[in-house]
C-alpha cells in the first residue's frame, strides 16, 4: 500500500550573532504566499504538513498569545483536508525569554502548547520542539544561533531546557488531546570542532541519542547521567525524563544526509560496525533502540540528484515497513526551496537551498513532479489511521 504523503513548510527563526532574526516563513515567501503555497500541497497530493505559526510571534507574555497571524492559515487547511503536523519550537523563543538558557522556558512553553491544542483541537499531530539536538548544538556548543553560548555547562542546560519543554508540552497537549500523536524530530550533527568536553568523538558518539533517550525515557549511556549532573541536571530532572508519556502515541523522523554531504567526521559517527551506514541502518538502530514507528525526514542533497533521491528514499521506506519496522509516512522536508542564512541575515549575500518539492517562484520542480507520481496511485487507500499510524 503507498504511504500517505507529507512536507513541510519550513519555519525557523533562530536569532543569529548579529542580533538579526532570521524568519524563515518571511524569508522565503511564505508570509506574502500561504494560500498559493497550500493550494501547491493539494496539488502535490500531501496527505499532512508539518506547519505552526512562528512561536516568538504568538506567545506574546505569560498567558498572552497572539493568534491573529495563523487563524485564517489554520482554518484554510482545515477546509482543504490537508491534516496538520503542528510544529511549536523551531531554533527560536520569543525575545522576552532569555533564549534556551532561560530556566523559565519549560512551563512557559508548555502553557503555550496548552493553549494551542486547545484552539485547534482538530490537530491531532503534534511536533512540540523541532530538532532538540540540534538545537541545543548550534545555540550553546558552536555559537551560532540565539545565546551564541560554547559550552559544556551551556550545551547542558539547552539540552535539560529544551527536553523539558518538550516533555511538559506533551502532557499539555495530551490533557486537551489524549489521542495526540507526538511526532519528533532529529538530525544528527557532526561534533564541533570547539575543545569542549563534548566535541570530543567518543563523547559525542554517546551524546548523540541524548535527546531522545531524554523525552523518550530510555537509560542513558554510560558516564552520560554523571555528565548532567555536573553541569546542573538534578536528580529530580533525571527522574522525570526516566518517566514514559504518550507511550503508544510517538513517532521520530530522522533527518538523513548522506555522508559526503554532512563531512567524514559525521559519517563516522552514523555508521558503527553493528549497523551499515544509511538510512535504513539508521532507522532500524533507532527502532531496536526505541520501539516507535519511524519517518524518513529528509530531504535532497542537491537538484541534480533529487528525483533519484527521492526514489531511493522511497523503495527503502516501503522496505522498511515490509521487514516489520512501523513507517507511517513518507516525509520530503521541504515544500519549497529555502534560503541560506550561513552568510548572516542579508538575503542577497546566501544562496538559494534547491531541496523543495517547488521553487521560490512556486513552480513544481521535476521532483515535485515525481512526488505526486509516488502517491497517485494510493490517495483513495493511504490515509491516516484511527491510531495514528497509515492504514
Amino acid at each position: 500500500m503507498p504511504l500517505p504523503l507529507t512536507t513541510g513548510i519550513e519555519t525557523g527563526y533562530p536569532t543569529l550573532a548579529d542580533g538579526h532574526r532570521i524568519d524563515q516563513m518571511d524569508r522565503c515567501g511564505h508570509y506574502a504566499h500561504w494560500e498559493e503555497d497550500f493550494e501547491l500541497a493539494r496539488e502535490l497530493g500531501v496527505h499532512a504538513l508539518r506547519y505552526g505559526p512562528a512561536y516568538y510571534r504568538t506567545h506574546l507574555a505569560p498567558d498572552e498569545f497572539d493568534w491573529e497571524s495563523c487563524d485564517e492559515q489554520m482554518v484554510r487547511l482545515r477546509q482543504l483536508g490537508i491534516e496538520v503536523i503542528a510544529d511549536l519550537c523551531h531554533f527560536g523563543v520569543p525575545s522576552w525569554l532569555g533564549g534556551f538558557q532561560d530556566a523559565a522556558f519549560p512551563v512557559l512553553f508548555a502553557e503555550y502548547a496548552r493553549a494551542f491544542a486547545r484552539r485547534y483541537s482538530w490537530v491531532r499531530h503534534f511536533t512540540p520542539v523541532f530538532q532538540i539536538h540540534r538545537c541545543a548544538t548550534r545555540s550553546a556548543l558552536t555559537g551560532e544561533w540565539n545565546e551564541r553560548e560554547s559550552s559544556d555547562a551551556a550545551f547542558v542546560t539547552a539540552m535539560r531546557n529544551l527536553c523539558m519543554a518538550h516533555e511538559l508540552a506533551v502532557e499539555a497537549i495530551c490533557a486537551e488531546r489524549p489521542d495526540a500523536v507526538i511526532v519528533q524530530c532529529e538530525r544528527l550533527e557532526r561534533p564541533p570542532a570547539n575543545g569542549t568536553a563534548a566535541g570530543e568523538p567518543d563523547r559525542w558518539h554517546a551524546l548523540r541519542f541524548l535527546s531522545l533517550d531524554l523525552t523518550l525515557g530510555h537509560e542513558l549511556a554510560p558516564g552520560l547521567g554523571g555528565y548532567l549532573q555536573q553541569h546542573g541536571v538534578t536528580s529530580n530532572d533525571l527522574s522525570f525524563f526516566r518517566e514514559r508519556r504518550a507511550r503508544h502515541q510517538r513517532w521520530v523522523g530522522l533527518d538523513y544526509v548522506p555522508s559526503r554531504e554532512r563531512g567524514a567526521a559525521c559519517a563516522h559517527h552514523w555508521t558503527t560496525p553493528a549497523r551499515p551506514a544509511g538510512w535504513p541502518g539508521i532507522a532500524a538502530e533507532h527502532h531496536a533502540r526505541y520501539g516507535v514507528p519511524l519517518v524518513h525526514a529528509g530531504s535532497t542533497p542537491d537538484a541534480a540528484r533529487a528525483v533519484a533521491w527521492l526514489h531511493e528514499r522511497w523503495r527503502e521506506a516501503l522496505a522498511l515497513g515490509a521487514s516489520g519496522i512501523p513507517v507511517p509516512v513518507f516525509h520530503w522536508a521541504s515544500l519549497t526551496d529555502t534560503i541560506d542564512w550561513s552568510n548572516g541575515a542579508s538575503i542577497a549575500a546566501n544562496p538559494i537551498r534547491e531541496i523543495g518539492l517547488c521553487t521560490l517562484g512556486r513552480d513544481i520542480r521535476p521532483v515535485g513532479e515525481a512526488f505526486v507520481r509516488l502517491g497517485a496511485g494510493g490517495r483513495g487507500s493511504a490515509t491516516w489511521g484511527a491510531s495514528g499510524t497509515a492504514g
